[in-house]
């Protein structure tokens, strides 16, 4: 009896501090409960959500009753039908009450089984439709399904027509090869899917029973699908959230499609997940639940942080809101930014980030000595204002826009000259760049009159082009798409077709000059679907289908549709492709990547940045200074306890090698030399160079683009061992430090070997040594009569140093 009253006493009081923190009881589904014939059911999960932003799962502490016992019923907690009419669940839990409507309908009518939506989704759930598996482009075991169910009239043919009489048996249904596999009862390669006492194998016996029936074409459609709860924020190491999923169908009616769905976590190791969508949480870190169902993908942002009911956030400084996003990200993962870096660090960094620049002495002591609050606002308003703002912009631009030449291009060299200085007589004359992509995109007439033109020249083939206009404007990939629908994305072959036929009608012939084009719109030409053999009508992407009016053309309505305001892909995408420059890494990663199961590390910054841009009529250089302003863009990359582990969160700055063209130019900078580049003057800098075919051996070691595809991976940034090998043992530095002769000039003009060293120093790490860098150079300098080959080797060593070679 003692244990009885002890046991009572500890559940009153854990249930008094759950509510003394609950800020927030949020049950799902949120609104209306509907259950239509006498096979639904809808699964109830309860969340609470703490004053601190974490999350629980109260599902089984919390008590749920019907207001009327008659017209529905709960087993646990899963909602059943028994009568027509309407009632109210009342939900209670720690002193907060929560009432949803409940309406029921045909509760006596039993749902026709249907192929699409009953057995299409068994599959799936059970991966027989998967690569591995009966998905694969050659089947499995002499058996093909269409990967993850991209074709369900396809799959019909072959599960009903291909092997008669073996693969389904409609005088004995349980004896179907369908069933016998599948239950392992007979050989099978995927070995179990399912049990007798399954609901997917209740679901295939019960449509063999009915006669195998196809569906007709009215068949209800799935039009969305929502996961819940989509924001998990969990505490403690085995802590758990449920989730339940939800369809909704083109005759008004939804479905609690939890059981069938297919639950895929990217990260295992901080939130597992289980086949009935039970979140498990894990080691501290991020991760992102996908569900897959029919067509569809969703998914739910999970969080994991250690148990610490002791921590605060600590009253930080924030520029602008860009800080405050970043706060509200890092509150939740009980995480602290680091310090603000120095006035050395952040001058270097900036002057690189913005410039592809060093400072030079002069610039390094004036900004240093300065006492003025407001230096850093005014450097940065400095550099926005020069001509290598626009130079660094313009080598971004052109490597997204593929400008080179070559026979693979059909594009000559004076063609993609002509198109690489329009770009730049744009973003020069601080052109907005929803215009520029406009012009891009409706271009007409000669290559070398019109050189947006070159944009179609570069790019011949339609579904390509479609492709990349999808991957650089709006940061999506949906090549997946054109063979199967995407099986991590919510792009399906319709989609694909759809969006190419605004390019399908895209023209060119030969101008009377043979090196130039002209680009324009035939009155005729579709692109077939790979299935249907026929064409689809131009449809945006996650958009509507649009009136395209004759005399406006396919390309000017996706071009001012691309471009509007409103649109959802446009702002977030320039956005992500900025912020990536300035922090190495996007929002979202890659930046040409944006998928269901690729989310926003931090969704809320990234909408407020598209918002901002928007509002600065998309003139990225408002933009630009937002981000340089901003504290966390002039965080120390020195790591506290918290951050140490941070990649994607912006907790600390990262350390990035700096990319081929600015590190050949800041190594010609600082030791005085010039470089030629085709088609530019002595002395010219390699992000001027406008053609993607001009390469030389560093820019190749280095990973310049060659800009034969869209992708963002075609700048490589990680360092290898050729790198390491050329700079340490190559022509450019030996030579370029002879050449140059700055250590000479130096010594000639009076400056002693501690004043050549300081000076080095400045040059390439925009700090002056430290007093034990002095004593230990001075001392090999001492030891040698030769002064100014051993100032040489330091001036050789520093640019193979690690700090120099990155941006830090």
């Amino acid at each position: 009896m003692k244990h009885y009253v002890a046991t009572i006493t500890t559940s009153l009081i854990a249930i008094s501090a759950l509510a003394e923190n609950l800020k927030e009881v949020m049950v799902f589904p949120p609104d209306q409960i509907t259950l239509t014939t006498s096979r639904d059911r809808q699964s109830l999960v309860v969340q609470g959500v703490h004053t601190d932003d974490t999350t629980q799962d109260l599902t089984r502490e919390a008590t749920f009753k019907l207001a009327d016992t008659s017209f529905a019923r709960l087993q646990g907690q899963t909602l059943y039908p028994i009568a027509d009419g309407e009632t109210e669940l009342i939900i209670e839990v720690a002193g907060h009450t929560k009432k949803l409507p409940v309406k029921v309908e045909q509760a006596e009518t039993d749902r026709p089984i249907s192929f699409n939506l009953d057995v299409m989704p068994v599959f799936m759930k059970t991966g027989c439709n998967t690569g591995p598996c009966h998905g694969s482009a050659r089947g499995q075991d002499g058996f093909m399904l269409s990967l993850f169910g991209y074709d369900p009239p396809g799959d019909y043919q072959r599960i009903t027509r291909e092997m008669s009489g073996r693969r389904i048996n409609l005088a004995v249904p349980h004896d179907s090869l369908l069933i016998q596999k599948g239950l392992g009862a007979v050989p099978h390669t995927g070995g179990e899917c399912f049990t007798p006492d399954s609901e997917y194998y209740q679901t295939l016996t019960r449509w063999l029973d009915a006669g195998a029936p196809n569906d007709s074409a009215e068949i209800a459609k799935p039009v969305s699908l929502e996961i819940m709860p989509n924001r998990i924020v969990l505490e403690g190491k085995d802590s758990t959230q449920q989730l339940t999923v939800r369809a909704k169908y083109s005759d008004g009616t939804d479905r609690d499609v939890t059981s069938t769905t297919v639950f895929i976590t990217n990260n295992e190791t901080s939130a597992a997940v289980s086949k009935e969508g039970l979140i498990t949480a894990g080691q501290r870190g991020e991760a992102f639940v996908l569900a897959r169902f029919e067509t569809f993908n969703v998914g739910a942002q999970v969080i994991v942080i250690p148990e610490d009911p002791a921590f605060e956030f600590p009253a930080i400084a924030e520029n602008n809101y860009i800080d405050t996003r970043i706060h509200d990200k890092l509150k939740k993962l009980r995480m602290i930014p680091s310090e603000v870096a120095s006035d050395e660090v952040f001058l270097r960094r900036v002057f690189i980030d913005i410039t592809g620049k060093l400072p030079s002495h002069q610039e390094y002591d004036s900004f240093v000595t300065s006492t003025d609050p407001k230096k850093r606002e005014y450097i940065i308003d400095d550099l926005l204002e020069r001509k290598e703002f626009v130079e660094m912009w313009v080598m971004k631009w052109a490597e997204l826009l593929q400008i080179r030449s070559g026979n693979q291009t059909r594009t000559s060299y004076k063609a993609a000259l002509l198109y690489y200085k329009w770009l730049e007589e744009k973003i020069s004359n601080n052109v907005p760049i929803n215009d520029i992509v406009k012009e891009i995109l409706t271009a007409s007439g000669g290559t070398f009159k019109h050189p947006a033109t070159n944009y179609y020249q570069i790019e011949q083939d339609t579904l390509k082009t479609a492709e990349n206009v999808a991957q650089v404007f709006m940061g999506t990939r949906i090549q997946c798409a054109q063979c199967h629908n995407h099986p991590f994305d919510r792009w399906t072959m319709n989609d694909y077709y759809s969006f190419a036929n605004f390019f399908s009608r895209i023209g060119r012939k030969r101008a009377e000059d043979p090196r130039e084009s002209i680009i324009y719109d035939r009155s005729s030409g579709e692109a077939n679907h790979i299935l249907t053999k026929k064409p689809l009508p131009p449809k945006f992407l996650g958009g509507a289908e649009p009136q395209i009016k004759d005399s406006q053309g396919r390309r000017v309505a996706l071009a001012e549709w691309l471009t509007a305001p409103e649109n959802p892909w446009f702002a977030r995408n320039i956005s992500n492709i900025m912020w990536a420059h300035f922090f190495g890494q996007g929002i979202v990663e890659p930046v040409d990547d944006v998928r269901v199961s690729n989310p926003a590390s931090n969704p809320e910054l990234l909408d407020e940045l598209a918002t901002k841009l928007v509002e600065y009529n998309y003139d990225f250089k408002k933009l630009v200074k937002d981000i340089t302003m901003s504290r966390t863009y002039q965080l120390s990359t020195q790591a506290n306890e918290t951050n140490e582990l941070d990649q994607r969160n912006f907790a600390k700055a990262g350390i990035r090698r700096m990319r081929a063209e600015v590190l050949l130019d800041v190594i010609s900078q600082v030791t005085d030399t010039k470089d030629k580049f085709k088609g530019l003057p002595l002395g010219a800098r390699a992000v001027q160079i406008a053609d993607g075919a001009t390469q030389t051996y560093f820019l190749t070691t280095f990973g310049r683009a060659t800009r034969e595809t869209v992708c963002s991976c075609e700048v490589s940034m990680e360092p290898n061992l050729s790198q390491a090998l050329h700079l340490l043992n190559g022509t450019t530095i030996n030579t370029k430090v002879k050449s140059g002769n700055f250590v000479g000039k130096a010594l000639e003009a009076g400056n002693t070997p501690e004043q050549v060293i300081e000076a080095i120093y400045v040059r390439t790490f925009s700090r002056k040594p430290t007093e034990a860098e002095i004593s230990k150079l001075m001392e090999e300098i001492n030891k040698n009569e030769d002064k100014k080959t051993v100032l040489e080797d330091v001036f050789w060593a520093t640019m193979n140093a690690k700090e120099f070679i990155f941006n830090h």
